[in-house]
């Protein structure tokens, strides 16, 4: 992956399908409905809920930060990890998402500019495999 790519917000979806399971690279796909990641998404991709996974269910708040690092580890995402995300709703939430993972410090993350609605456009194919990658144990950088 060249170091240009990496510091652009935003990929397009012929780059994406190039390199979706690039070492270093965890495509995640955010969604308000779970069943969107269930009937098809971009393969090897990790399926995020928004509402589950990315907000304090009792602040009504952006996720605490140890519960974001925890889903990190489980998606099996180190620091060092480029996240590229895209999700249903015109990527509202991936780009939710792409802002609580800058807020807390994790700076290699960008967005499938047209996100699910341009992939499906393209008529780009889709898996149903749940993806599953070695989980870690993720630390956010010290600010």
């Amino acid at each position: 992956m060249s170091s240009q790519t990496q510091t652009k917000a935003l990929v397009t979806t012929e780059w994406i399908a190039g390199h979706a399971k690039d070492s270093g690279l965890r495509v995640v796909e955010v969604d308000v409905d779970p069943s969107v990641y269930e009937k098809g998404h971009i393969e090897g991709a990790v399926g995020w809920n928004w509402k589950r996974d990315l907000q304090d269910q009792l602040a009504r708040d952006i996720a605490p930060k140890e519960a974001l690092a925890e889903l990190l580890g489980k998606s099996g995402i180190t620091p060092d990890t480029t996240i590229v995300l895209y999700g249903d709703n015109n990527n509202w939430f991936a780009a939710y998402a792409y802002w609580a993972l800058k807020y807390y410090g994790h700076d290699k993350v960008q967005l499938v500019d047209g996100g699910r609605v341009k992939w499906e456009k393209e008529g780009r194919p889709y898996s149903t495999d749940v993806a599953s990658h070695p989980a870690t144990s993720y630390h956010f950088k010290s600010s």
